[in-house]
Formats: C-alpha cells, structure tokens, sequence
C-alpha cells in the first residue's frame, strides 16, 4: 500500500515539474485533464477518469463544452471535478477580456469583432450581448441581453433602451452566437436586425453593427455586402446607416 502510494504521489510531481519546466508541449490530452484533476481529486489516480472524461467527449474541447450535468455522468466525476473543468473556458473568458484593458476603444469592426470572439470563447449556449459605446468609441458596457434561441421575440428591444439610457450610451453594437453552427446568419437574423434597426431608428438610437460569432469568426450583418445585395431599397437603406458602412 505505502509502495502504490509513493508511486502515485511521484508520478503527480513529475507530471507537475514536467508542466512547470515546459508548459502543455507535448502533453497528450489525458495528461492535460489529468494534470487538471489533481486538484479535485487529491488522493486518487487520476489517468483513468481522464481517459473516461475523453471516451465520453471524444476531445479535449468538448470536455471543456460539455454541461455540468453530463459531466457529473462520467465515471469518477463528482461535483468538485465538474465545477473545475467548467471554470477553465469561464477563467479563459475573462483573461481574454481582461487582455482588451479597461479603456475599450473599438473604431473599427475588426476590431469590435475581435472583441466579441473572445466574450464568446468556450460559450456553448446560444448568448445575445449589446456592446454600449459613447461618441469615441469607447465601450461603456457590456450586458447579456438574452441567452437562448435569438429571435425578434426574445431580443427586446425595451432592455437595450434602458440600457442605453442607463449609460447614457451614443451608440450600440448587439452580438449573438452560433455555438458549433455556421458563421452565416439566418434570414430570421437579418429580419430581426431590420426590425431593431426600425425600431431605434424611430427614438434616434443608432445601432451600428449586429454580428453573428461562431468559433473564431464572425460576421458583421449589417456591414456586410452579402446582407445588402439581397434586400430591397427600403431595407438597405436601415443597413446603411452603419457608421462602418461606405456608400
């Protein structure tokens, strides 16, 4: 017993050193979470669930995606292990975040685009955000407007005027994403952001851009030539006051 335990305890060093002397290089993906589950489960072998978490995911990313309740079906996850493994993509969120610094300026679309891919890094569920911007573009919030299936029902147009008067913002960018789904956006996409376009265009609130974000990419809607071309005088001209969009 004292012999197992000595073995156990000098292969959770080595593979410690062995990150701290080079990082992740090398390290297959049952080391990583491995490496993980130290520090949840601290007087077991943890190579085995590693291996279990794996089988049952089929890849490191989507151990990482999976809810908290799939994970608690994997063989040797309890509640401790599973609140870990999603604190990883929720702590890599905000040091992203983090990384843009607190003065936000944002007077580009690549920019806000790169922005938004990084507040969306590890989400697998379906997220609405409006950006808030005052006159030099400067982000002065940014509020979760709904989680779940994106529609013209559930993106309310109420909520971002109140947060629009709360930050007494002079301009807004709204983001949904597509989790594991096509960077394009659907046409009941495009309809909702002609709606909101409508409907702040009446009270003089200018919504400049309305992004689709999957994985890394992102699609501006309202910039975007594709999502001109196809829509009648009337509609372009809702698209065209995007402060990034040239005549």
């Amino acid at each position: 017993m004292s012999e197992n335990k000595n073995l156990h305890e000098g292969h959770r060093q080595r593979l410690k050193n062995r990150f701290n002397e080079t990082g992740l290089n090398n390290f297959e993906a049952h080391n990583i979470l491995e490496l993980l589950l130290f520090y949840s489960i601290p007087r077991k072998d943890t190579n085995e669930i590693a291996h279990n978490l794996l089988d049952h995911f089929g890849t490191l990313s989507g151990v990482f995606d999976a809810e908290f309740e799939e994970l608690l079906n994997v063989t040797g996850i309890k509640e401790n292990s599973a609140t870990l493994i999603k604190l990883v993509p929720a702590i890599a969120r905000e040091y992203l975040d983090s990384k843009h610094g607190k003065d936000k300026k944002f007077d580009t679309a690549e920019k806000l685009g790169d922005y938004l891919v990084d507040k969306y890094f590890g989400e697998t569920r379906e997220i609405v955000y409006a950006v808030f911007l005052n006159n030099n573009f400067e982000v002065l919030a940014t509020v979760k407007i709904h989680e779940g299936t994106v529609n013209s029902a559930h993106v309310s147009a109420r909520k971002i005027v109140d947060h629009f008067v709360k930050y007494n913002a002079s301009m807004v960018v709204l983001a949904h994403n597509h989790p594991n789904g096509s960077i394009c956006p659907s046409m009941e996409d495009i309809e909702t952001t002609r709606q909101l376009l409508s409907a702040f265009q009446a009270i003089d609130i200018s919504l400049i851009e309305h992004f689709v974000v999957s994985g890394s990419e992102y699609y501006p809607i309202i910039n975007s030539t594709d999502t001109l071309k196809y829509k009648n005088k009337e509609n372009r001209d809702f698209f065209r006051r995007s402060l990034f969009v040239k005549d």
